[in-house]
């Protein structure tokens, strides 16, 4: 079903609609089709009292309907054998084809979110109700999380792709994808009342907080409030949020809109992910403003942090390891102290121009001294005597010397 319909029904609607579809579906053998009953029956209870609901909301209805989705390809996968006779090597056939990319999406492409699949129908409740968990986890065993691709742009290829759009509201939401990272879906939901401006402490610049609820976010994200990093951010924000109410939303269109004026502009412009060479998409932004935190010294789990993960998420894993951030710290601590052998060495100097400074300035005192008492002995005569005369210009010409030396030093320490 595309993602268009979503937004133009309410998810409560598309998830009741289809999970009827799926239970009554004739082609679908009898003992799935009440093994996806008993699992409907028990997640609807669970999600409300886990997140101490009295009824379902939006978030649940999203995480419901994916299990629609994915109980009629797991279904089609295993040939509408039932569930609760299947084999070790049914289980084992089905999870290579799905590693060796055998088995492809409607788009004939292979199923890149094979883990959710693993974790949630083949390790989890689904097939624990077909007495089938064990069996399928001593099969997954072997599967690496961790080799799932890397996708995302630099900051001047995200500016390529603004540079292209028109609209103010268009060139706002951009802004806000890459700056915040929140998914597409919740900052379609945004309020101006989610925002809110203030002065940084310490920069003295204008930022605004964007406040990021639980309603408006994925079941597994943190509810959190996020800072803006780039002043484009604040500044289409002042200018769209001047015109709003409190509960306003910031924008009026869907992720379908959304999806056709992004992918204009990256067919404008040209640009590609990193390091697959793909088109860009609106998840691409939050993994490149991941990437461009990183790469600008924020800590993994401040990172982690800002794309509202748990502690122990390992998504961000892969972008870490794709960009050698842990490998660059022995090299900066190298750096680190052979620029502190320079800043001592550089002490040394200035502490030696300090003591020459101070010696020459302690001889002019003591030649000014003398030469005041030269002429203080000869201030009567009318001419002075030639050899006083001589030792005199001597005098002079040494004061010369260490004045420049001085005037030297003093340019050196500025």
């Amino acid at each position: 079903m595309p993602v268009d319909y979503i937004f133009m029904s309410s998810l409560k609607e598309v998830y009741e609609k289809n999970k009827i579809a799926l239970l009554r579906d004739q082609t679908i053998c009898k003992p799935n089709r009440d093994l996806f009953k008993q699992f409907f029956e028990y997640q609807e209870r669970k999600l409300k009292r886990m997140n101490g609901l009295p009824q379902l909301d939006d978030g649940c209805y999203r995480t419901l309907y994916g299990y629609v989705l994915k109980f009629k390809n797991v279904n089609k996968w295993f040939k509408n054998k039932d569930w609760k006779k299947l084999t070790k090597e049914d289980i084992r056939k089905v999870y290579d084809a799905l590693e060796d990319g055998k088995i492809k999406t409607n788009k004939g492409t292979p199923f890149k979110d094979r883990n959710s699949y693993y974790n949630k129908i083949f390790k989890s409740k689904p097939f624990q109700l077909a007495q089938k968990g064990d069996l399928a986890r001593e099969v997954i065993e072997y599967y690496n999380k961790n080799k799932e691709e890397v996708r995302f742009i630099t900051k001047e290829s995200f500016e390529k792709l603004v540079s292209v759009v028109n609209p103010i509201n268009q060139k706002l939401l951009l802004w806000l994808a890459f700056d915040i990272g929140e998914n597409i879906t919740s900052l379609l939901k945004l309020q101006k009342k989610d925002c809110v401006k203030q002065k940084n402490p310490d920069t003295k610049d204008y930022e605004y907080i964007v406040n990021l609820s639980d309603g408006k976010l994925k079941r597994s994200r943190i509810e959190r409030s996020e800072i803006t990093n780039f002043k484009e951010t604040t500044s289409f924000l002042d200018i769209f949020l001047k015109d709003l109410n409190e509960n306003d939303n910031l924008f009026h269109y869907g992720y379908g809109n959304a999806k056709k004026f992004l992918t204009r502009a990256v067919e404008k412009t040209g640009v590609k992910t990193i390091p697959t060479g793909k088109k860009v998409t609106w998840k691409d932004l939050r993994s490149s403003m991941a990437c461009y935190l990183l790469k600008n010294d924020w800590s993994i789990d401040e990172v982690k942090r800002r794309l509202g993960h748990k502690p122990s998420s390992y998504v961000i894993d892969k972008y870490v390891n794709y960009l050698a951030i842990d490998r660059h710290k022995p090299k900066k601590k190298i750096y680190q102290n052979n620029l502190q052998k320079v800043v001592d060495e550089l002490e040394d100097v200035k502490k030696r121009e300090q003591l020459s400074s101070r010696r020459i300035e302690r001889l002019q005192d003591e030649n000014n001294l003398i030469l005041e008492a030269i002429k203080k002995r000869n201030r009567d005569d009318a001419e002075l005597n030639p050899e006083f005369v001589k030792v005199i210009n001597q005098l002079k010409k040494e004061m010369d010397r260490q004045k420049n030396i001085l005037e030297t030093l003093k340019i050196k320490k500025k």
